[in-house]
């Protein structure tokens, strides 16, 4: 399967890394998000309700990364794919954060993280794309 629905340079500002500084000022985050699924319902059918809706998306990846803290990068991005998978039925998820302009003492436009994370719950990719809460 490689059927792909992707999220690039979604920007938020958050309150995350080591230093109190920086949890305590903030500074600018982008994601990009790339979920793949089986689109071919969707294909047919034309309704949303056959594919994942990528404005869910992006809300769950927002509340996240302006809602909470965390120090890491790793962190943050790990937090992000555990919740997409448990959200939507995916196969893979692959997300990149990037910590825009970091406090590194030089001139850097990011520090950027890459993980990707596979789909544990089988059952979640039997049923339509979006989970029925």
């Amino acid at each position: 399967m490689k059927d792909v629905i992707r999220l690039v340079g979604l920007t938020f500002y958050g309150y995350h890394g080591v230093s109190a500084a920086e949890r305590e000022t903030g500074r600018q985050f982008e994601v990009d998000c790339e979920l793949e699924t089986d689109l071919a319902a969707a294909g047919h059918s034309d309704a949303l309700k056959d594919t994942i809706d990528y404005a869910k998306a992006y809300d769950l990846i927002r509340v996240t990364v302006e809602g909470e803290a965390y120090s890491l990068l790793e962190g943050l991005a790990n937090r992000l794919a555990a919740l997409l998978l448990d959200r939507f039925a995916v196969y893979r998820v692959t997300l990149k954060v990037r910590k825009l302009h970091p406090p590194v003492g030089g001139q850097v436009k990011h520090i950027e993280i890459e993980v990707t994370r596979y789909q544990g719950d089988i059952g979640k990719l039997t049923d339509s794309p979006v989970r029925k809460d």
